[in-house]
This record gives structure tokens, sequence and C-alpha cells, in this order.
């Protein structure tokens, strides 16, 4: 909409941004520094500026009111003030700077020397005064309103969710199935084919990675590159303008109107958030937002001023002392609460939010707000639990009301089924649901949050088969992305049509998603697992806005995303899998049998020394689904069948004995990883039964009179 008249109102102070009432749209602005401020408003083309002074302040915040300017309206901000970088102070009336409230954004930066505050090449005190206007983006006013009809919270519990990592763009790019026009955007992810898939698959929640406006990096774009995977932020309130297929004045309904049809298919939706820095950088990075507003309030500063105090590895950190620093985080989660109707968020490098100095404080203010936040305090909250800093890595650590990317997890599941020694008793803590790392603090087992492969490493098919990183295409001559995969090749680098090296891979593949899907907590799968992506060795895809980041999914690996979607399904029908308490290692509800047991493959019982034999890669877990101390909603006992599952990453066959005596009198034979027939008969107590290298078999405890019915074996 283009501004036709110049008459300006007071306002209000609050809400911070533009917010349209159906008159006009009242303008908001926080600066403890500046001095002047003027609004810009733009034609719908992004020209014709014409600059307003917005002269009423209250509490540092200035504000107007324009009648007649609504949804569509382009604007930005310039601020007048101190320049005076060796005291932190960057303001600069020249720099075009972007609402941190804006709710949408119009066009991307492009990389010309005046969107720098100083001279490039020379001393970034001396003070640029280029225009950056014709080389930023518009803020841009939007309608309030959309038809959510019956749309409401899911609110499905944790210990019930499976959780899907996802991509907008990657997830929908190269589907068949999807309009061309739809490939890649809000509308792609909502279609319906994509929809079936996730219901196919069994999921209840996808975690979207980022989709808060972010920015291309200058570097990147030089080599031809662009940033992926959207860690690099700069608009916490606009859903990111090139996901978008009804235009950038639409971006925001059509968001919604996805996450409305993933609600309504039973699937919740969790945002990656990256509220610990912004794409403005360092001293030497744009003036684009923040820097240009009030730098010394919104950013962490060292050295007096000049520098930055960097945590994340991008060359600055949000300054979470400050007030208005945590309003605007705040304010964010609620709006993608309360007005987009989401259902949680993951934070990205999360330790850094707690530094509300320069140590990691779990009692920090961040968290202070958020536990007492009606809204915010009440959907899912994941944090990934470390950053670059010192003492950054915190697993275990953060507050009661927050799961956890478990890291642990991770690197001990991939230990295990590459053989590595000395890794049962770590297996053991990471299949219970980790009660080492999160019991002592009251949380539950969902506070772990289970993965084996995410966007940050290998895909699992690249975790199979390359020992070493190939990240050769990022540009940076395979010094990026971490050394530190704990893979194995199976016996050949890369592609290979070696059928007894496949026949591993596969093996082993299906041995870690099992892990993944019967382990206690709440597993994560990364988008295209299933499918059997592969990224060709590269563990660091981040710049990667091509096909070797989009799934393939006209030669997705259909037999595999069968087994997936059957083991899903299996952790759906059985509670065992999913408690909501840790084990107690004991009797309960006087069953006469633990609720848990733990076997060496030739029957007995484990002792301390048998965990800890470290040539030892064979294990049998009984779970008791008599003993299960979790009451359904209304306050009734459940139970479930008991089932003894049977590990081993030793490079040759093992033999187990079935447990006999109270443990049980038969066991069926669920499935088997190594795909071997499954015979339909139950197997007495006391057998011995082959488990191949490397395999999982589950079997489900009978009686000679079932009372749970006829046996059914899973046929996979």
């Amino acid at each position: 909409m283009e501004s036709t008249k110049n008459e300006v109102w007071p306002g209000q102070a609050y809400p911070l941004g533009a917010t349209y009432d159906g008159i006009g749209t009242n303008f908001t602005l926080f600066s403890e520094v500046a001095e002047r401020v003027e609004l810009c408003l733009f034609d719908d083309s992004g020209g014709n500026e014409q600059r307003l002074d917005m002269p009423e302040a209250d509490g540092y915040v200035r504000h107007c009111f324009l009648p007649g300017i609504g949804p569509g309206q382009r604007y930005g901000y310039r601020v007048h003030g101190p320049h005076d970088p060796d005291a932190g102070l960057r303001c600069n009336p020249a720099k075009l700077l972007q609402d941190p409230y804006a709710k949408a954004l119009d066009g991307q930066v492009r990389w010309d020397r005046a969107v720098y505050g100083y001279p490039l090449g020379g001393d970034d005190r001396v003070r640029n005064d280029s225009d950056s206007a014709p080389f930023v983006p518009r803020s841009v006013v939007t309608n309030p309103w959309f038809e959510w009809g019956d749309d409401h919270p899911l609110r499905i519990p944790w210990h019930e969710t499976v959780v899907y990592e996802c991509h907008v763009k990657g997830l929908s790019m190269r589907h068949p199935g999807i309009p061309p026009d739809l490939r890649g955007t809000y509308a792609g992810l909502a279609h319906p084919a994509v929809i079936e898939h996730l219901r196919r698959l069994g999921v209840t929640a996808v975690e979207l990675m980022p989709v808060h406006q972010f920015v291309h990096d200058h570097y990147l774009i030089d080599r031809g590159l662009r940033n992926y995977w959207g860690y690099n932020s700069i608009g916490f309130f606009a859903p990111h303008n090139e996901y978008s297929a009804w235009g950038v004045a639409q971006v925001v309904s059509e968001f919604r109107y996805l996450v409305k049809t993933l609600h309504e298919a039973g699937i919740e939706v969790i945002l990656d958030v990256v509220y610990n820095h912004t794409a403005e950088g360092n001293h030497l990075g744009p003036v684009l937002s923040f820097k240009g507003i009030d730098n010394r309030a919104y950013y962490r500063l060292a050295d007096g001023g000049r520098y930055y105090f960097d945590t994340t590895g991008t060359g600055n950190t949000l300054n979470m002392r400050h007030p208005h620093v945590l309003q605007l985080i705040i304010d964010s989660l609620r709006y993608w609460v309360t007005e987009m109707h989401v259902d949680g968020f993951r934070f990205d490098l999360a330790a850094s939010l707690a530094r509300q100095f320069h140590q990691v404080d779990r009692l920090s203010a961040f968290f202070d707000l958020i536990q007492v936040d009606p809204v915010v305090s009440q959907v899912k909250l994941v944090a990934e639990p470390w950053d670059v800093g010192e003492g950054g890595y915190q697993v275990g650590n953060f507050p009661t009301l927050w799961s956890e990317w478990n890291g642990r997890y991770r690197d001990t599941v991939r230990d295990y089924w590459r053989s590595a020694d000395y890794t049962l008793p770590d297996f053991a803590y990471r299949l219970t649901g980790s009660s080492d790392l999160y019991e002592r603090t009251g949380r539950r087992p969902y506070a772990s949050v289970n993965f084996v492969t995410a966007h940050d490493g290998f895909t699992l098919a690249d975790l199979v088969a390359y020992n070493s990183k190939h990240n050769e295409a990022n540009g940076e001559d395979n010094h990026d992305g971490t050394d530190d995969n704990r893979s194995w090749n199976s016996g050949a680098e890369g592609p290979t049509d070696d059928p007894a090296i496949l026949e591993i891979r596969e093996r082993r593949r299906r041995a870690l998603i099992t892990t993944l899907l019967v382990s206690q907590g709440v597993p994560m799968v990364r988008h295209g697992d299933e499918l059997g992506h592969s990224q060709r060795g590269n563990n660091n895809a981040y710049c990667q806005d091509n096909e070797l980041s989009w799934l393939d999914w006209e030669h997705a690996d259909k037999k595999f995303l069968d087994f997936c979607a059957e083991l899903v399904a299996f952790r759906h029908r059985h509670p065992v899998f999913r408690r909501r308490h840790f084990f107690e290692g004991r009797p309960v509800f006087d069953t006469g049998l633990s609720d848990i047991g733990w076997f060496r493959p030739d029957g007995p019982e484990m002792t301390p020394d048998d965990w800890q034999t470290g040539f030892a890669k064979s294990l049998g877990v009984f779970l008791n689904g008599d003993a299960l101390p979790d009451p359904d909603r209304r306050g009734h006992r459940i139970s479930d069948d008991s089932f003894l599952l049977l590990f081993t990453a030793h490079y040759e066959d093992v033999v187990f004995v079935l447990p006999d005596g109270p443990w049980g009198e038969q066991w069926l034979l669920n499935f088997d990883t190594a795909f071997v027939p499954v015979p339909s008969e139950p197997r007495p107590a006391g057998t011995k039964v082959v488990v191949a290298a490397r395999d999982v078999q589950i079997f489900r405890r009978v009686y000679r009179s079932s009372r749970s019915g006829p046996v059914e074996p899973i046929t996979l």
C-alpha cells in the first residue's frame, strides 16, 4: 500500500513494531541512543522514499500513528545519533534500517559497499555515508487477520512425540507430486503429497529448520553459494520470504496455512530459532538493523565497545542482559505461538542465551522469563545445549521445563554401532532415557531428544559409508565441518558395488534407526534418512542450496521407508518404549520382576564386572510391560506386552539364550534388522538363537495361554 497522506498522529509506545488496526498503522521503535528517528515510507516497488520525523518518545520508544496506512506498506527507519565505534555507538542516518519487529520483509540484502558502516578496506571507525536504501530489504506492514477456523494447539504429550527435523525448501524442492511453482515453499510443504508422507511415516511433529528471515552471507554469495540452512537471522517475527509461493504480501498467511494444514493432519510444528546472534556480524559486518538502532543495547560488546563478544562463531552475540533484548525475544516467541499457532521451539546454541554475564547461568533472566510466561512456558521447549564459548557444553544442565538435543546419545549410539570398545554402560544409559543426565534435576526421560543424525553432520546413509568428511564443494579446502564423525564406512569409502559392503551398510542403517525408535526419550528423525538420502560425504552442507541437499524422491529407498514407518508404528503401539518415568531397576506393583533386566548373551543377568568388559558389544534388555508406573490420562493403570531386545555390534554372529524362569515362558520374534525370515511360532525360554553381526532382534513375551490375543509377528 502506498502512503498518500502526510498526516502524523502521536500514536502509542506499545506494542512495538508496525500494528495495523483497520484505520491506520501504529509505528514504534526502541532506541536509547537515538537523537532523532525518521520513519521512511516506500511505494510497492520499494522506491519513492518519503521521510517522516517521529518526535514522540516514551521510555526510549519512538512512536507515531499514520491514518490510512495499512497492509502492504513498505517502510524502514533512519536513526540519527552518535557515531563513536570505540564506545560501541554506530548510528548512521545514511543506513536504512529494518524494523526489529517487522512481520514481513520484501527483498534480500544486496552486497554493495553502502550496506557497511565504514569504507570497505578502511578503518571501521570511519563513517561511511553512502545511502544503503537501494540495497537492503523493506519492512512490510502485515494484515493481522486470518481464518483459523477451529485450529487449536494439539498438545501432544512429549512421551508420545516423534520429531521429524526438516527443511522447508529441501523437503519439497524435488518432489514430483508437487507443482513446480509450489516446490521449496511453505505451500509446497503443506501439499497433500508431503502430508501423506509424514502421516505414513508416523511422525507427530515437524521441526522446521530456520524460517525466520535470514541473510545469505557476503562471502558465500561471492563464491556462488547461499546460506541454505538459514542460521543467520535478521528478522525474528518475519517468515523467510524466499520460501513463499504466494508473495510477500501473503507470506504470513501462507505460513499460517501451512501450520493449519499440519494441525489438521495431527502434526505439530516446532521452529528451530536462532536468538543467539544476528546476521550483522562483528565490527566489520553490515549495518542492517540492530547495529544502527542501538548497538550497545542489542549486542554484547568487548574492549570498550568497538568489538563484539562472540560465543556463537558468527561474529556477535545478542545481549541477554538488556531488558529490551529480552522483551524482543519473548515478544517474538509469543507472536509465533499466539498469532502463528506454532507448538514449540528448538533454540539454536542455547547456552549463549544463558550467558547472563560470561559464564553459562542456568538461572539467567532469559530462563526466568520463560518460566513465568503463561504462553511460552506451555509449549515444547528444546535446547541445543551448547555454544562455542568457554564452558558452553551444557548437556543435562537446562532447567526443568526444557528438553534437550542429547549430543551424548548421538555420540554413544554411533560409537556402539561402529563397534567401539567400552561402550556398553553408556549405551545402556542412552537406551533408557539418560537418567544420569536428567533425573537429578527432576526431569523425565522425554527431557532427552534422541538423535543419531541431524542437519549438522552426516546423513544416516553417509554415516555408514564414509570414514571422513568430504566437504570440498563448500570451497574451504575441506577444513570446515567436524572431524569427530564417529562413523565407519563399512569397508569402502563412498559409493561401492560390493554386495557384501552394501549389505553391512543396510544392516547398520536398520540397527541405528531401530535403536533410536526403541530408546526411551523423544526420537528425532532427520528428513531424508528414511529415503536413503546421501550428501556424498559432505557433513556441513550449510551452503549447498542444490541437489546435494534437496531430497531425491524419485530414487527413494522405499524398502527402508517401509521399515522406518513400521518401526514408528511399533513404537506408537507400545507404551513400554515411551515411558514417562525412568526405570527403577526393581520390582514394581508386586509383579515379582524388575521393570528392566539386563542379560549377557549366554543367559545370566549382567554383573558389575560384565559392564566393565571393554570388548563386550552384545547385550540383552528385558522391558517389563506389566511394570509401567504411568497411569493414563484418567488415572487408570496401563500395561503392555513385555519385550526382549537383543543388540550385537560384533563383527560376527552371536548366540543368545532366551531368558527363562520368571522372565518368560515363550518368546516370539517380532522383527530382525538382518531381514532374516521371521518365524510365526514362538520359541521356548532357554532356546539358543543366532543374532547376526551388527543386528537387533526384538522378541515379544507370550504365554502358552496368551492373554493378549493371537500371536501376530510383524512382517517387514
